[in-house]
């Protein structure tokens, strides 16, 4: 029996050939491995802030459709291959704070199944943020929705000013927490004539220590707004303040606790000087704005000439606007992490500052492995 002749491995294959343009289409895919930047939002106003951010990285809006169906669904469709790309998906979060989280857990979710690389979420709002700690029989929901997140197929997290710095543990890949103070100190340095006569505000002592990072920064004064409006006569006689009625109460002999004092707040106090300088209260969040139209009256009887209000995201809800424009306040200013041009409208005395630019330059730096820490220069724990 002849023996057969065992080419060479190159011989074997070498009449074989690559199928035309194949060799074209690897380079290609190659070169296209990189990074795509979606909107997760249908509305027109919150996909204002992903367009300032993807001028300033010089590429375009992913390719995809984000809308309601008539019976309430959210529907997600990628309009484009993402199979092997960091993927980048902001979503500003407007008044419908559910359809939102909707919309963002839904393309999430489809990305992970269209084999992204990584899936990034840009949330400079993070929704919920509030409800991070335990009320009684309520529930943590920021640990549910950071969960959920998790589960959906995101795998890092850039956003900003958390309500909470500790809801970053929450998470069990990372988060970046930017801060806006950076943008907010410029706009006082620049757009608030003599900023130096100013002193800087909290509208509550829990309030404080950011106060204290802006006054320490500016060189400036502070002061702190202690206590709460008291109630009058007829407040206290219309049973709200009484202690609930306990039928049937039985107490083991072994187990008497002491008996506590209640905790009662002092009448409202400034403490600090605000005669004839400018008044600027700081916050993370403006939302219902009564806290600090009655701080912005307080401040007006202790001799404040002129009232400013600086927060990172001005959520502005229900009667914000008509609220701010029949008060002291002279001016509010919030950053655009939350869309408001409705609320701008209503009430010229809010202004806006844009701070597209470190969410930009953060995707940039993820994208190609580079450190944070320059984002982060000279900021402290407070801020």
């Amino acid at each position: 029996m002849p023996r057969k002749l065992l080419l060479p491995y190159k011989s074997v294959f070498s009449h074989f050939r690559a199928p035309r343009g194949l060799h074209d289409s690897v380079a290609m895919n190659a070169a296209r491995s990189g990074y795509r930047v979606f909107s997760a939002n249908s509305t027109a106003a919150c996909t204002e802030l992903a367009k300032r951010i993807t001028e300033r990285l010089g590429a375009e809006l992913g390719k995809s459709v984000v809308y309601q169906e008539t019976n309430g669904e959210t529907r997600v469709e990628i309009k484009e291959s993402v199979r092997g790309q960091d993927i980048f998906i902001i979503q500003t979060i407007p008044r419908d704070v559910n359809t939102a989280v909707m919309e963002l857990l839904i393309m999430a979710y489809a990305l992970k199944t269209s084999c992204a690389r990584n899936i990034i979420g840009v949330i400079p709002y993070f929704p919920y943020s509030k409800q991070s700690k335990m009320r009684k029989r309520g529930s943590i929901v920021c640990k549910l929705l950071a969960s959920m997140l998790a589960k959906a197929g995101l795998t890092h997290i850039i956003t900003m000013d958390l309500h909470q710095k500790e809801i970053q543990g929450f998470f069990s890949f990372p988060v970046d927490n930017l801060r806006a103070s950076p943008f907010l100190l410029q706009y006082i340095q620049e757009e608030i004539p003599d900023y130096r006569n100013a002193v800087i505000v909290a509208k509550s002592p829990d309030a404080a220590k950011r106060a204290q990072s802006y006054a320490e920064r500016l060189r400036l004064g502070l002061a702190v707004i202690h206590g709460e409006a008291q109630c009058t006569e007829q407040d206290m006689d219309d049973g709200r303040h009484s202690p609930p009625m306990v039928k049937n109460a039985t107490v083991h002999p072994g187990l008497e606790l002491p008996l506590m004092m209640a905790k009662e707040k002092p009448p409202i106090t400034v403490v600090g000087d605000v005669g004839g300088r400018i008044a600027i209260i700081v916050d993370d969040i403006i939302d219902d704005v009564e806290s600090f139209v009655a701080a912005a009256e307080i401040l007006k009887e202790r001799g404040a000439y002129k009232i400013f209000v600086m927060a990172t995201h001005g959520l502005l809800s229900a009667d914000a606007p008509r609220l701010i424009e029949e008060s002291s306040i002279d001016e509010v200013v919030v950053t655009n992490t939350v869309p408001h041009e409705v609320q701008k409208l209503q009430c010229p005395k809010i202004k806006t500052v844009d701070i597209s630019l470190i969410l930009s330059e953060a995707i940039r730096r993820i994208h190609n492995g580079e450190s944070m820490a320059y984002l982060f220069r000279n900021i402290t724990v407070d801020d």
